[in-house]
């Protein structure tokens, strides 16, 4: 596959992964689709993993990839290509932002009231032995906000996921990238074929018609 198409594909799949990382952040700030106050909400949450590292700093890198293999752009060129590349690795490391909150998130658990009206995080500090998410029993001592470690397991398990695929497609685009900077792009290779050819016919017409005008 040349490397321009190849760039507008992880630029096309990269997208998509910006929204549901978004959309995944803003779900976790209303737990069990509540709203409650603002010292009620998991402190990870704040840290914008979906928003900032998924969503924005993947959001850049990926136009820049899409335009980089989109047939008669400014940049579908070498320097284009050696733009996406640069720009992958600072997707990258919003991948791994959204991975790490996450993970931590996860590891932490939420911020939940056990019933005597206090919000504190109960699972916090345990070993991997006594860890919630391998318990699921010990996930009704959570009592408000209802449903909170289910919300939060299930949407930041959904953002580490987008943060590997990100990571993975744009590392991929690192590869890509610099194939695309040293050897260049196949669109431009392919277009110089496509004129060649369309000046070979047109060359073979004029002889024809010369040919026919001589024998007339």
């Amino acid at each position: 596959m040349c490397t321009g198409k190849c760039a507008k594909c992880t630029g096309d799949l990269l997208f998509p992964l910006c929204l549901l990382a978004i959309v995944g952040n803003i779900l976790l700030f209303f737990p069990n689709g509540e709203v409650w106050r603002t010292e009620e909400i998991t402190e990870k949450i704040w840290f914008f993993p979906g928003v900032i590292g998924g969503g924005l700093l993947v959001f850049l890198p990926a136009s820049v990839i899409r335009a980089a293999g989109l047939e008669g752009s400014c940049c579908a060129n070498r320097c284009g290509m050696m733009l996406s590349m640069l720009m992958s690795v600072l997707g990258v490391a919003g991948a791994l932002y959204c991975m790490i909150v996450s993970a931590v998130g996860l590891q932490d658990g939420p911020l939940c009231d056990t019933g005597d009206g206090t919000f504190i995080y109960l699972f916090l500090n345990r070993t991997t032995e006594e860890s919630y998410l391998f318990n699921q029993t010990l996930w009704t001592e959570c009592e408000r906000p209802q449903n909170v470690v289910l919300w939060n397991v299930v949407l930041f398990s959904i953002l580490l996921s987008i943060g590997t695929l990100e990571a993975v497609l744009l590392l991929a685009q690192v590869v890509n990238g610099l194939i695309g900077c040293l050897c260049g792009t196949c669109m431009n290779n392919n277009q110089l074929i496509s004129s060649k050819a369309v000046a070979e016919v047109s060359c073979s017409s004029c002889v024809s018609l010369s040919f026919s005008d001589s024998a007339c």
